[in-house]
């Protein structure tokens, strides 16, 4: 039986940035996958570069970009400044929707910005909101609401927004007041989390690879999926049958299937999730110019959102990524033709745009829901996880809508703690 200090179950961003961190070098990493990186990988096909989903990097801690970048060869890495749009009546606006109100055909304006500031007028009646439905009619007022804020993150999260928590989207929602439109009208200013991002000219493994450079590489095994634990033995059993003795885990696989697979009793009911089904595609020549994605809350589309490779790298063919949400339940079905037809009604493709290469990514999990229920059992579970020296880690893991140096800094603080004394 192989023994080891550290365990780590999954080879994606979180699980090397601990592997990395780990001042022992008694440690394993196991990935089920052919290939490190979890979501983050980059497929280059024809020409075009496509992650398997928008991987753009936001750093709000210039070390962690120092650390990464330090960590790359030659390559161009472009700093970009966002360029987003908002699909909205045949033509597009700038995002966030409730910041740019002003942009919206004249009555669309006035009834926006009448909703907008009773609802934050000091007039307002007394709302104390208990999901995340309520919050954001209390915070915009109906007409915001129901033209942009309702429609798109019901097709993001695939569920009725009632059922989700006050704060599950976090510091990463835009949250001006009526004064902040206001001022928005004569002075634009993007001052959202993601207002700046870094893309490499190889695609977003290039930071997997960086933080792959502090891991050992006989540690990593590839193609090595955990299917069973036992907590009292602290050993894993792995899909070839290997048995692995360990001293404790680090997973970022989603903490349902670790807590199933480790024996650890929960709350079924109270996880669950949107599928997320990702088109990268690449046509033989240019289309829509200075943008990078575009938000398409209409339910007559099938997708959310459209973000364009070609305009963040400057390349002269139009490569695209197109976001599809899904239930957990939903069937396997060919989605590609209908996809094609909106982007045609959308304006993004022509007639005479030839689709010269593409493939289809299928994330399961994507965003998961932040109920009041997951909200209370998650945080139960991963206690239990923890004394029995199992941590469950990342976005997944932890079961939180976070960023990728979010995930990076959660693992790099949990392998510090190892090394202080009980």
């Amino acid at each position: 039986m192989t023994n080891v200090e550290t365990l780590i179950i999954g080879a994606g961003v979180t699980g090397l940035a601990a592997a990395g961190r780990l001042q022992s070098s008694d440690y394993l990493v196991l990935e089920a996958d052919d290939e490190i990186g979890g979501y983050c990988k980059t497929t280059i096909r024809d020409g075009f570069v496509w992650d398997q989903s928008g991987h753009f990097f936001h750093f709000r801690q210039p070390e962690t970009e120092r650390w990464l970048r330090d960590r790359m060869d030659t390559q161009r890495i472009e700093n970009v400044r966002k360029l987003a749009k908002i699909a909205y009546a045949g033509g597009l606006i700038e995002y966030p929707f409730q910041k740019n109100i002003h942009q919206l055909p004249a009555g669309d304006f006035l009834e926006c910005l009448h909703d907008l500031y009773f609802a934050q007028s000091n007039g307002a009646p007394e709302i104390d909101p208990d999901n995340l439905r309520e919050l954001l009619l209390s915070r915009y007022g109906n007409a915001i609401c129901r033209k942009f804020l309702f429609p798109y993150n019901e097709k993001v999260y695939v569920c009725d927004l009632q059922s989700l928590d006050v704060g599950a989207m976090g510091r990463f929602f835009p949250s001006p007041n009526v004064d902040d439109v206001i001022r928005n009208f004569l002075s634009p200013k993007d001052d959202s989390y993601n207002a700046t991002f870094t893309y490499p000219e190889r695609g977003a493994f290039e930071y997997v690879k960086a933080l792959a450079t502090a891991v050992d590489p006989a540690a990593i095994r590839t193609g090595e999926a955990v299917v069973g634990m036992d907590l009292d033995a602290r050993e894993v059993t792995t899909a070839t049958g290997e048995q692995i003795r360990f001293d404790r885990v680090i997973s970022s696989i989603p903490l349902p299937g670790l807590a199933r697979m480790a024996g650890v009793s929960f709350d079924e009911g109270a996880f669950s999730w949107s599928k997320v089904c990702v088109f990268n595609l690449g046509f033989d020549r240019k289309g829509p110019s200075d943008v990078h994605w575009i938000y398409v809350p209409s339910p007559e589309r099938s997708f959310y959102r459209v973000g364009f490779y070609d305009n963040i790298l400057g390349t002269d063919r139009m490569s695209l990524y197109v976001e599809v949400g899904l239930g957990s339940d939903a069937p396997e079905t060919d989605l590609l033709p209908q996809v094609l037809d909106d982007l045609r009604a959308e304006g993004i493709v022509d007639s005479s745009h030839e689709l010269v290469a593409y493939e289809t990514v299928m994330l399961d999990p994507a965003y998961v829901h932040l109920t009041p229920a997951a909200l209370k059992e998650a945080p139960r579970v991963r206690e239990l996880l923890a004394d029995r020296g199992v941590h469950s880690v990342g976005r997944y893991g932890a079961w939180r809508y976070c960023s990728i140096e979010d995930n990076i800094l959660e693992a790099w603080e949990l392998a510090d703690s190892f090394a202080q004394p009980s």
